[in-house]
């Protein structure tokens, strides 16, 4: 049955319920000097996952954190291997870095794999089926050529990661259709840039005014007012650049999910997001000064209102009824390409 009423992604998880999981995570951790972070994982995306619901039903995360430590110390070993290569000599240290620049579009689509594979709706598995080769495509290829044209091809590695990021993904039997085209993700990549620009500019603009006005002949300030007056341009100048800068990281990440999310479907059903950047902003700047002020006990209450907004304005729009769709067949993954792109920080979530 065909209907045009949005569904809404809700979120149910309160800070001081994340709170108490994530102190004991986090001693636990230390405890075991390292060891306990498969289990914290597990329990930190079960609550996320669990307060998490769409049409009334809630998500699951079903990960095997015995596998996720074997994946961890898959991963930390790669890392010691590179480490100790490079103090050795540096010609083996480059050797090691291309060795895991070669291994690291597998362990992309292993990490994808795993994760979609231990997620579920509704008592429904997601998979991933995208293959080896066009994994080693977007993930190798397409940014490499994005480094070495100085930017110029990053959209387009950003829009074929996304493409085959969401255009792999199944729900049960039902696939995941991705159609943003390359001329949206260039269109929001130019508008940074002119930003970018536009900032740089005006804080050259204050800097040089309070310069201009700090070098005036005037008989009330001497050498000491003067230089005191250059100094608070140049804070300002700084200032700005702080609150500019600061703001085109929400900016940025709020159009690419609201460019990815309206052009994602689950088959018939199309998704939508209407972030905002003034909204993700205020949120990340409040998260910023809060934990700074609480030195550091204040990221749990962080992450809960950062899900909560991302999640809320998030939708769906059901064209036919998600009970509807059967189970696919399951597919059997590791979790070493989920851990290792963790360790390196790949992070490739929207």
């Amino acid at each position: 049955m065909s209907t045009n009423i949005a569904e809404s992604f809700q979120f149910s998880g309160k800070g001081s319920e994340y709170f108490r999981i994530w102190i004991v995570n986090l001693a636990l951790t230390l405890i075991t000097l390292g060891i306990y972070s498969a289990w914290a994982k597990v329990r930190r995306l079960q609550y996320f996952y669990r307060h998490t619901s769409l049409g009334g039903s809630s998500f699951d995360y079903h990960g095997d954190p015995k596998a996720i430590l074997k994946g961890r110390i898959i991963a930390v070993a790669l890392l010691l291997i590179y480490n100790v290569a490079g103090h050795v000599d540096p010609i083996w240290g480059l050797v090691a870095f291309v060795v895991l620049l070669i291994v690291l579009p597998w362990l992309i689509q292993r990490s994808l794999q795993f994760k979609l594979h231990n997620s579920s709706y509704r008592g429904l598995r997601f998979s991933f089926g995208g293959s080896t080769g066009q994994a080693y495509k977007n993930f190798l290829l397409w940014p490499l050529a994005g480094y070495f044209t100085l930017g110029l091809l990053m959209p387009l590695a950003h829009q074929r990661i996304k493409a085959y990021q969401h255009g792999s993904s199944r729900y049960g039997t039902e696939p995941f259709l991705f159609s943003a085209r390359l001329k949206q993700f260039y269109s929001i990549y130019l508008k940074m840039l002119g930003f970018i620009l536009l900032i740089v500019l005006a804080g050259v603009a204050v800097a040089s005014i309070s310069g201009v006005f700090a070098m005036l002949p005037n008989t009330a300030a001497g050498p000491q007012s003067q230089q005191k007056m250059m100094g608070i341009g140049i804070m300002i100048a700084l200032g700005f650049y702080f609150l500019a800068f600061l703001f085109i990281g929400p900016w940025f990440s709020a159009r690419t999910q609201n460019l990815v999310w309206n052009h994602t479907a689950l088959g018939e059903n199309p998704l939508s997001s209407n972030v905002r950047a003034r909204g993700l902003f205020a949120l990340y700047l409040s998260n910023f000064i809060a934990i700074i002020l609480t030195l550091g006990l204040f990221k749990p209450f962080a992450d809960i209102r950062l899900a909560r907004y991302r999640l809320e304005h998030l939708a769906m729009h059901p064209q036919r009824a998600l009970d509807e769709i059967s189970a696919g067949p399951s597919q059997a993954t590791s979790a070493t390409g989920q851990e290792s792109a963790d360790l390196f920080d790949f992070d490739i979530s929207f």
